[in-house]
């Protein structure tokens, strides 16, 4: 970046930073009104699902929220810009994602009712009435979102050094957001979380849109784009190869699949506030990523045209660089800088309060409770808010002195959830299904994906491929659990009713 677009950067980022204040009051104030609105009871169905009252209104932003990150602005755009148009493949991932839902949601959300879940691993003990199981599950979507704040903690430190041209370092950023989603995510809990992100998904969305707008214009419209796409980079129009499409139908799947069973997004599934709320949030849903998704790929093939030479990790900041550069051609529109940065820091913030949420009633419900059955839940949700405060101090000093990659952290957040699919679907679906298959199931899916992703960092001799012949290690693990799991069960059956069928022994054959 030029010292001229770096100090335009810097009066913007200076600007953001009293719009931040600002905006942290606001939502420092919601979670204050969140904390009024709870019961004096101080259930923690109350507290971590809004006493399962939340309306269509309010569901479908806090979904939206939740489903899309920082990385929709950053990281959708620098992959269309390395991948050209096979990346439009990233549109039907996240649609896929709303598939994924509605296979488990509704009959999900009909048993939480009845059964007053407050966790996924709340349904897993009501399923198969194993601990053990039910207690992995939870360990792991724990790690998972663990990863998950980490790893948007450390987005937040780089796009704030980047905001102001460098001269506020990335922990500063770091700390002050933490504690502002930290405060207002203990004062009211989802209710807090999900009023916020009301706001923080408008944002988002009206940034993809600003952006959109505002690059597509400058480049002289869509039909000039094309032209100047198939100059700077005719690879874009090359027919996919066969490896490539290996690799759409794995990451369709991983994505999909983990996407779908966030712990946060359970959540959500079980605080709606009636089955038709729920439906017709995903109804909406599944046609955001064209208001989302596709505009930030866009903003990616139009940076190949204006930067057609950056590096992979250069290419990473292409939207930035793209608005920061028009932003100093014509000054009026400064602005789109500012809304750029206020939207990723809304998705990222979005993100962070409710893996942290997550964390905190996994924390509470499924391991101290299940420990001391007999605690009153006023004490429990106390718990509740003080394991938050624990878990952001780790997440944050983590993300300030880790030095492991953004999104390397994000593939093996997804790989472990997907592990969990086996006994949520299946558990759905196949009445006779036991608690053992699954168990063996999900600890093989585990150690496989664990030893493909982090083994070649553990044994650096060994040459472990993350992606072996190009498939997610999470998804090859998947389907490892899914044979165990499908195996033992009918291995099972089969034995039970060959010994049902045995005449039982009588003293009359003696």
């Amino acid at each position: 970046m030029n010292s001229e677009s770096a100090s335009s950067l810097f009066q913007v980022g200076n600007g953001l930073w009293f719009f931040f204040i600002l905006y942290s009051l606001i939502l420092l104030g919601i979670g204050w009104l969140g904390n009024r609105a709870s019961s004096s009871e101080a259930s923690l169905s109350d507290f971590y699902l809004s006493a399962r009252s939340m309306s269509f209104w309010v569901l479908l932003p806090t979904l939206y929220a939740t489903q899309y990150s920082g990385n929709t602005l950053v990281g959708f755009a620098a992959k269309a810009y390395r991948g050209g148009f096979s990346t439009l493949v990233v549109v039907t991932f996240m649609m896929g994602v709303v598939g994924f839902y509605l296979l488990y949601a509704p009959r999900l959300f009909a048993l939480s009712r009845r059964y007053e879940f407050i966790t996924t691993a709340d349904y897993i003990q009501h399923r198969f009435g194993n601990r053990l199981l039910s207690t992995s599950v939870a360990v792991s979507g724990i790690v998972a979102m663990a990863n998950f704040i980490i790893s948007n903690l450390k987005a937040i430190g780089v796009m704030t050094s980047a905001a102001t041209g460098g001269q506020t370092p990335a922990w500063v950023g770091i700390c002050f957001f933490a504690l502002v989603i930290l405060i207002y995510e203990t004062l009211g809990g989802l209710r807090s979380v999900a009023w916020t992100d009301v706001i923080q998904g408008f944002v988002l969305f009206l940034g993809c849109i600003a952006i959109f707008a505002a690059v597509i214009y400058e480049a002289g419209g869509v039909g000039s784009v094309l032209k100047d796409i198939h100059q700077a980079a005719p690879s874009f129009w090359e027919v996919p190869s066969a490896s490539q499409q290996v690799e759409w139908w794995s990451t369709l799947m991983i994505i999909s699949i983990g996407i779908a069973l966030y712990p946060h997004a359970v959540q959500r599934i079980y605080a709606a506030r009636s089955a038709s709320a729920l439906k017709n949030a995903f109804q909406v849903m599944v046609y955001l990523p064209l208001f989302t998704t596709l505009l930030m790929l866009s903003v990616g093939w139009i940076g190949r045209t204006r930067f057609p030479a950056l590096s992979d990790g250069e290419s990473e900041g292409i939207t930035l660089k793209l608005l920061t550069t028009l932003a100093t051609e014509l000054p009026s529109i400064q602005w789109i800088v500012f809304i750029f940065l206020a939207a990723v820091f809304s998705a990222i913030m979005s993100t962070v309060d409710s893996a942290l949420l997550s964390i905190s009633s996994m924390l509470t419900q499924d391991l101290y409770r299940v420990a001391r059955p007999k605690t009153p839940e006023s004490i429990l949700t106390r718990f509740g808010t003080c394991s938050s405060f624990v878990v952001m101090i780790i997440c944050v000093l983590f993300s300030i002195f880790i030095n492991q990659s953004i999104y390397k952290m994000i593939e093996i957040k997804l790989e472990l959830l997907a592990q969990i699919a086996p006994a949520v679907f299946l558990g759905l679906y196949w009445k006779s299904l036991r608690a053992g298959p699954v168990l063996w199931g999900f600890v093989a899916g585990i150690g496989i994906s664990l030893y493909f992703v982090l083994g070649s960092q553990i044994l650096p001799w060994a040459a472990i491929p993350t992606k072996p012949m190009g498939i997610h290690a999470g998804l090859l693990a998947l389907g490892v659990n899914l044979l165990l799991v499908i195996g033992l069960q009918l291995f099972s059956s089969s034995n039970k009713q060959s010994h049902s069928k045995k005449k039982p022994f009588s003293t009359s054959e003696a």
